[in-house]
């Protein structure tokens, strides 16, 4: 399994940023990245300063590279459906919520915290958890 560290992780949407405004061709998941980078754009100048935000750390403050890879993550389970039901789940919230952006960002919340609670009881993802804060959110 890929576990791309987190200098790794900034380099790709650096690169994908730097890459879209030379006009260059985008391969594998940099399409991905670049759809996350263009429905956030208050990342931009970001992105457009690696030099200054490569190393920056974001503990008292929202991190834009966690926000932004939990969106490429999403988009990835949806694209597989995996966990199987989440696009069912997805497409549930989505048609409640009327904005994809919104629903994206209401199953990023359950995401964060199927991951949160995995690494704080170092035990796998629980897929029916996650899927279940995607029921809760879709009731809201």
């Amino acid at each position: 399994m890929f576990d791309p560290s987190r200098d790794q992780v900034r380099d790709t949407f650096f690169a994908t940023w730097r890459k879209y405004r030379a006009g260059e061709p985008l391969t594998g998941i940099e399409t991905i990245v670049l759809d996350v980078i263009l429905a956030h754009p208050e990342y931009h100048a970001l992105l457009g300063a690696p030099e200054r935000y490569r190393e920056r750390d974001y503990a008292d403050e929202p991190n834009p590279f966690l926000h932004m890879s939990l969106h490429v993550a999403l988009e990835e389970q949806l694209s597989i459906d995996q966990p199987h039901g989440i696009r069912r789940s997805f497409d549930e919230l989505l048609s409640k919520k009327r904005d994809r952006h919104a629903a994206l960002h209401d199953a990023l919340d359950c995401l964060a915290e199927t991951v949160w609670r995995a690494q704080r009881d170092k035990l796998p993802p629980d897929a029916a958890a996650y899927l279940a804060c995607l029921a809760e959110r879709t009731r809201r």
